[in-house]
């Protein structure tokens, strides 16, 4: 089993943005943009970056849907997560016993995990950070830098 990026590393790092919005629900999109913010806090003017930015971050993003979703059957079996079905689609927050599992983390990246968690979802609730505006922006920015580093169109290096 692969520890980095596995469903069960993926679900605590969900698990800590749903504590951190708890009651309030997420989706998965909602949860694939503000895991990629609370890992790369540092492009939105947040604290440090917990990851350092990498070559391949657009495939990191997309990729991180299929992990979320994963990480969400992981807390929905462990009872951490409630799943709600909506007009507007399926919604996920932490369960009752979720913010107590949180709590009982003692690790310094869980602690950091946390604290980025509870900054993310409060510069989103005080309208400080348009989370969707803000992924827009990063993935906006890798296409650009991607286009720049390919060869003038005309060049000889096809």
């Amino acid at each position: 089993m692969n520890p980095l990026n596995s469903p069960l590393e993926v679900g605590m790092r969900t698990l800590m943005l749903l504590t951190a919005s708890f009651p309030q629900p997420l989706d998965v999109a909602q949860l694939v943009c503000l895991d990629h913010l609370m890992l790369h806090s540092s492009e939105v003017n947040g604290p440090p970056s917990l990851h350092p930015a990498l070559p391949a971050g657009p495939g990191e993003l997309a990729m991180k849907r299929g992990l979320i979703e994963q990480g969400l059957v992981v807390l929905l079996r462990a009872g951490l997560a409630e799943l709600e079905a909506t007009p507007e689609g399926l919604l996920y927050r932490a369960s009752e016993e979720g913010p107590g599992f949180v709590d009982i983390l003692a690790a310094p990246y869980a602690d950091a995990l946390k604290d980025r968690a509870s900054w993310l979802i409060a510069a989103r609730a005080s309208s400080d950070l348009d989370v969707r505006s803000a992924t827009r922006a990063i993935t906006d920015r890798w296409a650009y830098d991607f286009e720049s580093r390919l060869p003038a169109s005309g060049s000889d290096h096809a």
